[in-house]
C-alpha cells in the first residue's frame, strides 16, 4: 500500500486530498485500487506518509505496532477500510464455489474449527531444498556415477553433504536429523529405517576416488561460476585423535596447533582459489613440517586441476624458505610469500653529539671467552653475531644513557672488524 495525493480545483480554489492505494492483480495486469480517502495530510511530513501506510497495512493483516499499539488515527482508518471491504463483498448466495470444490452429487461441505487442527511430524524443507538444488547444479550425481559408485552411495553422500552444509553433526546423530527434514520427499526415499552404520562406510568408498572427484568438481565450478585459475592460496592445519590411532600410519606426534602434544595428529593441506572455492587437499603425516609439503601439493595441483605456468601461489611465513622459493621459480610460477626476518650483522643506531660536560666512554673489545669470564654479575656475556665477531649486550661504562653505551660499543666493534 502507499498514499497518493489528489489535487482538484473548484470555485477558484485548489483542494488536496490523500487516498490510500493498493496494488491488485487482475487478468489485464496489476492495477491500483483506492482503499479509502484519508483527507488532507498536508501538516504531516512527506516521509511520514509511507510509515502511516505501512502501519495501516500491518494492522489490516493483524500485526500490531509494538511501540504504539493504540494509535487512534490508524484504528479509525482500518475500521473504514474493513467497512468498505464488507460492502464490496457479495452475499454468500451469489458467491461462486471455490475451484477445488466443484458442484457434484455426493459432495458435502463441512465447517472446520481451525483451533482444533493439530499437526505432527514437522519437517524442515527450505534449507535442504536449496542445498539439493546446488547439488544438482554442480552435477555431483553425474560425477559420482562416473566413478562407478552405486545409486545408494550417491544418495547417502548427498544427504551427508547437506548435513555438513546445514547442521553439521556426527554420523551417529545424522539419521535423526535426516528424518527431521524433507529429504525423504525430495529424494523419494524412505529414511525411517536408516542407521548410522551405512553412513560410516560412505567416506571409505569415496576416498579412493578423491582425485577424480576433485578434478571434475573444479572443472564444473569453473564453468558454472566463471572462475579463473590464476591465484592459489595454500595453507595447512592439523587435527588430533583422542585414541591411540594404531591402524592409522599417518597419525603421528608433531607440532600441535591445538596445543595437544600428547595426542597423535594428522596435517591437512588445503588449496583454495581467489573466490574461496576449495581446489585440492592432501593429508600428511602428523610429524610433517610445513615447509616440506609445498612440492607435493604443487604436483597434486598439476595432476588434478592443471597448474599452469604464470599462476600465482600465495604462501605464509612458515614456508618462506630458499628451497621452496627455488621450487616455485623452477616451475615458472609467481608467488606471494611473507619474508622471514634475518639476524642483522650490527645494530645501526643514530649518533648523538657528545656533550662536553659528559666524560668519554671507556669501551673495549675482548674475546668472547674473556668477556664471559670477566663479566660482573650485573653484566651479560658477549654474543657472537653471524659474521663471527662479538658484540656486547651490556657495557661497563659511566654513560647515563644505555643506548649511548650500546652505540659506542657498536662503533668500537665496527672499527675492530675493519
Amino acid at each position: 500500500m502507499y498514499i497518493r495525493k489528489s489535487i482538484r480545483s473548484y470555485g477558484g480554489r485548489t483542494y488536496s486530498n490523500y487516498v490510500l492505494v493498493e496494488s491488485v492483480h487482475t487478468p489485464k495486469g496489476p492495477r491500483q485500487k483506492t482503499v479509502c480517502s484519508l483527507g488532507d495530510l498536508s501538516p504531516r511530513r512527506r516521509e511520514d506518509w509511507l510509515k502511516l501506510a505501512h502501519r495501516i497495512e500491518d494492522a489490516l493483516v493483524g500485526q500490531s505496532d509494538l511501540l504504539d499499539r493504540n494509535d487512534p488515527q490508524v484504528a479509525e482508518i482500518v475500521s473504514r477500510v474493513r467497512a468498505r471491504r464488507r460492502n464490496d463483498e457479495r452475499p454468500d448466495a451469489q458467491r461462486p464455489p471455490p475451484p477445488s470444490l466443484p458442484h457434484a452429487s455426493g459432495r458435502t461441505l463441512i465447517n472446520v474449527d481451525a483451533s482444533g487442527v493439530a499437526t505432527e511430524r514437522h519437517r524442515e524443507a527450505g534449507p535442504v531444498h536449496v542445498g539439493y538444488q546446488f547439488w544438482q547444479r554442480l552435477e555431483l550425481d553425474r560425477i559420482l556415477r562416473d566413478c562407478k559408485l552405486s545409486q545408494a552411495v550417491c544418495r547417502l553422500a548427498c544427504v551427508m553433504t547437506l548435513n555438513r552444509l546445514i547442521a553439521p553433526s556426527s554420523e551417529h546423530a545424522m539419521p535423526d536429523w535426516i528424518r527431521r527434514t524433507a529429504l525423504a520427499d525430495i529424494l523419494g526415499v524412505d529414511f525411517d529405517g536408516l542407521e548410522e552404520d551405512p553412513l560410516y562406510q560412505i567416506l571409505d568408498k569415496l576416498h579412493p576416488h578423491r582425485a577424480a572427484i576433485e578434478a571434475k568438481l573444479v572443472a564444473r565450478e569453473r564453468t558454472l561460476f566463471n572462475l579463473e585459475p590464476t591465484i592459489y592460496f595454500y595453507d595447512l592445519t592439523s587435527t588430533y585423535f583422542e585414541g591411540l590411532a594404531a591402524k592409522n600410519a599417518k597419525a603421528q606426534r608433531g607440532y600441535s596447533r591445538d596445543h595437544r602434544p600428547d595426542c597423535k595428529q594428522i596435517v591437512v593441506g588445503l588449496v583454495v582459489n581467489r573466490d574461496g572455492f576449495p581446489i585440492s587437499h592432501e593429508i600428511f603425516a602428523g610429524n610433517t613440517q610445513d615447509r616440506t609439503t609445498l612440492a607435493t601439493m604443487l604436483d597434486r595441483l598439476r595432476d588434478r586441476v592443471g597448474l599452469r605456468e604464470g599462476a600465482t601461489v600465495v604462501l605464509d611465513r612458515g614456508m618462506a624458505y630458499d628451497d621452496n622459493i627455488a621450487e616455485l621459480k623452477t616451475r615458472k610460477l609467481d608467488y606471494v610469500v611473507a619474508s622471514r626476518p634475518r639476524l642483522p650483522r650490527s645494530i645501526p643506531l643514530r649518533r648523538r653529539p657528545r656533550s662536553k660536560s659528559r666524560p668519554a666512554l671507556k669501551t673495549s673489545r675482548p674475546t668472547c671467552s674473556a668477556a664471559a669470564s670477566n663479566a660482573s654479575p650485573r653484566m651479560q656475556p658477549f654474543a657472537p653475531n653471524m659474521s663471527g665477531a662479538c658484540w656486547p649486550t651490556s657495557i661497563n661504562s659511566r654513560a647515563a644513557s644505555p643506548m649511548e653505551g650500546l652505540s659506542s660499543a657498536t662503533r668500537s666493534t665496527r672499527q675492530s672488524d675493519d
